[in-house]
């Protein structure tokens, strides 16, 4: 197995790419600490997660928050023993509206999770490192090329390519590896109120391979860079949308 012997913390847990990625990785052998603000959502994975014999608890956390993401990290250390893995992934999205219409506050709100979030989460993790680890955070491509109306989602998650890229420079001669992933759109949560309107069936195949993605195709890719398969990449930020970009 992939991830035998190795614990691993996966924030955003309750569904969507983080769930499928818990499954993926206790099918791979992994001991999981699911977090989420969402405590149903969450505890409904480690069900599934025990369902397959799998070992997973879970924590409710708000990323916002430093005692909550201190916490987190230490309750996976007081249960498993130590912290190899931690996969960044909660986030939320932006209404969408022009830049003159957005509300400070509503700009604030999108950046304290996304952004603030993913720093919180390096901030407190690394440091419980002790033996080198793995950090994945979840970017998207709208942080790679921009995307109309949704300006505070797509400059929150440029930030957190930057965040990765400095991440692994400063922590690469800890042997702690810090990737990306860039997901184009995936058939989650948050594209939930984009198939109710026309433009789905525009943006349902809007990519070279013309159909929208899913949460397990991503899980994959962070299997990959959670694992030793990717062991000299670093720094980098994985691109999983179908073709989107190339378009």
């Amino acid at each position: 197995m992939r991830l035998e012997n190795k614990v691993a913390i996966i924030t955003g847990g309750g569904g969507g790419i983080g769930r499928a990625t818990a499954v993926r990785f206790a099918k791979e052998g992994a001991q999981i600490l699911v977090a989420d603000f969402r405590e149903e959502a969450g505890i409904k994975t480690v069900q599934l997660i025990k369902e397959i014999g799998g070992e997973a608890e879970f924590v409710r956390v708000d990323m916002t928050k430093p005692e909550e993401v201190k916490h987190m990290i230490q309750k996976a250390i007081d249960l498993f023993g130590k912290l190899d893995i931690f996969i960044n992934n909660a986030g939320v999205k932006s209404d969408e509206k022009k830049i003159p219409d957005v509300s400070l506050e509503e700009w604030q709100e999108v950046f304290d999770i996304n952004t603030t979030g993913v720093f919180l989460g390096m901030k407190y993790s690394i440091p419980k490192m002790d033996s080198g680890g793995t950090i994945v955070n979840t970017a998207s491509i709208a942080g790679i090329k921009g995307q109309k109306l949704v300006a505070a989602y797509s400059a929150s998650k440029s930030s957190v390519i930057a965040l990765t890229k400095t991440a692994a420079t400063e922590f690469g001669k800890k042997n702690i590896r810090v990737n990306a992933i860039a997901p184009g759109i995936i058939d989650t949560d948050m594209v939930e109120e984009w198939k109710k309107t026309k433009k789905w069936q525009v943006l349902s195949k809007a990519n070279a391979l013309n159909r929208i993605g899913q949460p397990g195709e991503i899980a994959n890719t962070i299997l990959f860079l959670a694992s030793d398969e990717s062991s000299f990449i670093t720094g980098e930020t994985i691109v999983v949308d179908g073709g989107t970009l190339n378009l």
